[in-house]
């Protein structure tokens, strides 16, 4: 449709169909136009361009081929070389002997000097439980003790006078006895000395009776103290092993009863790792034979082990019929052990309950991998 303002220049440059009147317009001369239009303006909501069924196969197993190709080249590049003949292993988990550290008698939680995770020493003090009833009758034994030395040296005073009195009556017995064989004095007064020394004698058996007594009176005090002290030296707990704390399981003022559990530590002298091996390997385990633990946590750090048990009975058996098949099913617990000194100076490494796998030489003559090697 042509406008009055338009120049003829305009009208040139607009196409014909445009000044016609819109009624003079035909539908195909518009859908014309509209295609014409989405030629020149692109349409956001148009499709890309399909492709084909046999394209996108081929380009899926190109993709599946190279994840392929990929995991290949990994596993090959990390897995692990096959062990040589005469190397036995088997999977188990680190372990060091627990210790409970407990109370002997029933008492009261006084000091707690340690806490988990601390390494202690034999002989280190660990708990003190409260011991106030016990020094009390320490100090009563011990005044009991002082009061029997005390009798025993009256007992002895008696026992010197009694025995100077048989002295004396000895002596008038033998001049009596004298002046009756020169006819100076009479039988009478020869048996009066005779009794008298026989009175003498009575009373010094007598005061040598009270010394033992006394004697025996202060052992009982003495040994009853030194029971006291030996009950409070016991309420002193003390680690028996170089070890680890490994739980506390008490407070300080809870009262425990006699037995009851304080601390429970690892012995660190002590670590080693169980694992099952069946019939054909486990036969030709020995003890002492050469080993190696490698624990999940440190797959590049080959621990050395000796084989310090070999299990005389198969602990657990899938069927009673041992059949050739069946035999090579059975498998007994063989127990490596880390040297005490390896474990002693890697003390804080010690931990219970890690994975791992132990390799056991039964073959003397079979070298270890490169990778289960111990520098020297």
């Amino acid at each position: 449709m042509v406008r009055s303002d338009e120049t003829p220049h305009e009208l040139a440059a607009r196409p014909a169909q445009e000044l016609l009147p819109p009624a003079a317009q035909t539908p195909l001369t518009r859908a014309a136009d509209t295609a014409e239009l989405c030629r020149n303006r692109p349409n956001p909501l148009v499709p890309w361009p399909t492709i084909s069924w046999s394209r996108r196969k081929l380009a899926l197993l190109l993709v599946l081929i190279g994840c392929g190709v990929g995991g290949l080249a990994y596993w090959y590049t990390h897995r692990i070389p096959p062990l040589p003949p005469g190397i036995a292993f088997g999977n188990g988990r680190i372990e060091a002997d627990p210790i409970d550290i407990a109370t002997k008698f029933a008492g009261r939680i006084a000091q707690l000097r340690v806490d988990e995770g601390d390494v202690v020493k034999a002989g280190q003090v660990l708990a003190v439980m409260d011991t106030r009833d016990l020094e009390t009758s320490l100090r009563k034994s011990e005044a009991l003790a002082d009061q029997a030395r005390k009798t025993i040296g009256e007992a002895n005073a008696i026992l010197d006078q009694a025995h100077s009195q048989v002295i004396f009556a000895q002596q008038q017995m033998d001049r009596a006895k004298a002046l009756v064989d020169q006819g100076w004095t009479t039988k009478e007064t020869y048996d009066q000395r005779h009794q008298a020394l026989d009175g003498a004698k009575a009373v010094e058996s007598a005061a040598r009776i009270r010394v033992n007594e006394a004697e025996h009176a202060l052992e009982a005090a003495a040994q009853d103290a030194e029971l006291y002290r030996t009950n409070i030296a016991d309420n002193t707990l003390v680690a028996p092993r170089d070890g680890r704390i490994q739980y506390r399981i008490a407070n300080i003022g809870e009262v425990l009863p006699a037995g009851g559990k304080v601390f429970t530590m690892l012995d660190i002298g002590y670590v080693y790792m169980d694992v099952y091996l069946p019939t054909l390997s486990a036969g030709l385990v020995k003890i002492d034979d050469d080993a190696r633990i490698v624990l999940d946590a440190y797959p590049d750090r080959p621990i050395p082990a000796k084989v310090s048990f070999i299990a005389d009975q198969a602990q657990f058996t899938p069927k009673t019929v041992e059949t050739q098949t069946e035999r090579d099913k059975l498998m007994f617990r063989v127990r490596v052990r880390i040297d005490p000194r390896r474990s002693a100076a890697h003390a804080n490494l010690v931990r219970s309950g890690l994975p791992g796998v132990s390799y056991v030489q039964v073959d003397p003559k079979a070298a270890w991998p490169d990778r289960l090697r111990v520098p020297s």
